[in-house]
């Protein structure tokens, strides 16, 4: 597989996706004046994604680039769609338009999963996973200018038409890739609950998958105190939080760096475990009523995150058999994300009654404590001839 293909088709897609994420919100609330009905926009493109074991199945009852050229195609082609959204009565059409968009997000990131673990050598997934992570985080960097000039100046249709191009430059990539794959045996269509199996059944896969659902967890909780912190802790504006995010952003291109170097010496839980230690030092670290410190927290939490689902999405590529891996990848972003919604929701009622400088070190000593159980479970644990232990 010609790794640059590969990142361009993540890279535009990634723009197209963070572009729209940004407006849909914003271009509801101008709509209909609505904040709940805003709110659900981000709702609509997360839904599907508990829907990840049979999404996930899809990808491995037929051959994967085929789908992902298909699945672009898609959506390339039902987005102009929205440039019939032009007043409160259209807005249901928008949210149509997001469920589908999440629904083809699932199906996407299963199939592009299961591409990379049948068509690259094990020591080399851990790299493609990072310059995953780095470009994906490059353009949450850009896309969300680019987006609120395109939506104040023209309104939501461009950045619709915007996203349309990108997926369609995405599926251009994809049909370039030269990947051999045999089509799926029929023998071995895959059940809805084959995925949850498979990662039960290894050791590494189940306590990597647990350590980054509870990890996100912490993150959802984390997220949803971030405006407290702002108003109460640091003492500026709510914008200042797009500031922290920038800052956390710069951390994950790092994190993407320099997950694949830590892939090829050591095992998956060892990044792991580091990455949910700094990123419960950058939560508690929040706490302190310092801009500087702020931003050096953001940093920390932005490198420790995605690290630890690096590590998780490696070893799942690694351990489970590449015909099953789709299913294998569609349930475990389903149990490493839903983690996350649950606790948004908690997290923002929390932050109503309690004290966000008492709740952030608490936070961050869960995450500590949760990082020693990570680096210390499964030493000695053996998979394929080789202990775990080494690098």
């Amino acid at each position: 597989m010609r790794v640059p293909l590969y990142l361009t088709a993540v890279l535009v897609s990634g723009f197209g996706t963070t572009a729209l994420w940004l407006v849909s919100g914003v271009w509801v609330k101008s709509l209909t004046g609505s904040d709940g009905l805003a709110a659900l926009t981000a709702f609509a493109l997360w839904a599907p994604t508990l829907l990840g074991p049979l999404l996930g199945s899809l990808a491995d009852r037929v051959r994967r680039r085929p789908l992902l050229i298909t699945a672009n195609l898609a959506m390339a082609a039902l987005l102009p769609l929205l440039l019939m959204v032009d007043g409160p009565g259209r807005v249901w059409l928008l949210f149509a338009v997001l469920l589908a968009y999440g629904t083809q997000g699932a199906v996407h990131e299963a199939a592009e999963t299961a591409l990379a673990a049948g068509a690259l050598d094990q020591d080399r997934l851990g790299d493609l996973n990072g310059l995953r992570t780095t470009v994906t985080e490059a353009m949450k960097l850009l896309a969300p200018l680019v987006a609120a000039g395109l939506f104040a100046r023209y309104g939501g249709g461009p950045v619709a038409l915007l996203d349309a191009a990108t997926f369609a430059l995405a599926a251009g990539a994809f049909a370039l890739l030269r990947v051999r794959e045999e089509r799926p045996a029929p023998h071995r269509r895959p059940r809805l609950l084959d995925g949850a199996r498979l990662l039960w059944e290894s050791p590494v896969t189940r306590r990597l998958i647990l350590a980054g659902g509870f990890t996100m967890l912490l993150a959802g909780l984390n997220g949803a105190l971030i405006y407290a912190v702002v108003d109460r802790v640091l003492g500026r504006a709510p914008a200042y939080a797009g500031v922290l995010y920038a800052f956390q952003g710069a951390g994950s291109v790092l994190a993407g760096l320099t997950a694949g170097p830590l892939l090829r010496r050591l095992p998956e839980r060892a990044p792991a475990a580091l990455g949910l230690a700094l990123f419960a030092v950058g939560a508690a670290g929040r706490a302190l009523p310092y801009a500087t410190g702020a931003l050096a927290a953001s940093v920390l939490i932005g490198v420790g995150l995605p690290w630890v689902l690096i590590a998780a999405t490696t070893a799942v590529q690694r351990q489970v058999p590449a015909e099953a891996v789709g299913r294998a990848a569609g349930t475990a972003h389903t149990l490493l994300f839903a983690p996350n919604a649950v606790a948004l929701a908690l997290g923002a009622a929390l932050a109503a009654v309690a004290d966000v400088r008492v709740m952030l070190p608490l936070l961050g000593a869960a995450g500590l404590a949760g990082a020693v159980l990570v680096a210390r479970a499964g030493r000695g644990v053996r998979t394929g001839g080789q202990s775990l232990t080494g690098g």
